[in-house]
């Protein structure tokens, strides 16, 4: 089987799985998704959705969080670690938005990726997520899955993994996809456990249990 047919066999069995796929992190506007990628960095959506609560009652706007000191941006958020550097882009960020584009969030690829703190997977899952355009979001269960998978061979850095996909998975089924390999990642074939694969919903096609039976 080729790599498109077995990706194609994989997302039907991931959607009945999980047909309700969607981003974990809590959001009503588009920049609070941008202050949200930010923090998850090295951090569990759970407690970003947590920490931003405090954040917003204090500078519920674009305009107030461009202006919040970052020593009070940095006090609120250090809980989800990192907290001087994502305090600094945060800060950054929203000045961008408001002083650039008018306190709106850009729709395009290469414009997202001018925000400070803003890197490939985070425009990409606004892309899909917000602006329902073509996406692939390489984070770190996406890169162990797709390998152990056998959808990419031994390839690690996010962009080469990001490049490898778009190859092999339909433009409309990237964004989906992704959030289906995070549910799958923390529900089944996790990182920090022994991969759960005899409840595996990819039993038929995954090479990992294959090779596991043959033993």
């Amino acid at each position: 089987m080729n790599k498109k047919k077995q990706a194609q066999k994989i997302i039907e069995l991931l959607k009945k799985e999980y047909p309700d796929t969607v981003c974990t992190l809590d959001y009503d506007h588009v920049w609070k998704l941008l202050v949200s990628l930010r923090l998850a960095a090295q951090c569990t959506d759970e407690r970003v959705n947590v920490v931003v609560q405090d954040l917003y009652r204090k500078f519920p706007d674009v305009d107030a969080l461009a202006n919040a000191p970052v020593e009070e941006i940095e006090a609120i958020v250090r809980p989800c670690g990192l907290g001087p550097s994502k305090a600094r882009d945060i800060s950054a960020c929203m000045k961008m938005l408001r002083d650039t584009y008018g306190g709106e969030v850009p729709d395009d690829f290469d414009e997202l990726l001018k925000l400070p703190g803003v890197g490939r997977k985070s425009a990409n899952l606004i892309m899909g997520d917000v602006f329902g355009k073509p996406a692939i979001v390489t984070d770190t269960h996406c890169i162990r899955l797709v390998n152990r998978m056998g959808l990419v061979d031994g390839i690690k850095e996010p962009k080469k993994v990001e490049m490898a996909l778009w190859k092999i998975i339909p433009p409309e089924e990237g964004s989906d996809f992704c959030h289906r390999l995070v549910d799958h990642g923390r529900e089944v074939c996790s990182a920090r456990t022994k991969p759960h694969c005899e409840k595996c919903c990819l039993e038929e096609i995954c090479p990992k249990i294959g090779v596991k039976k043959t033993k």
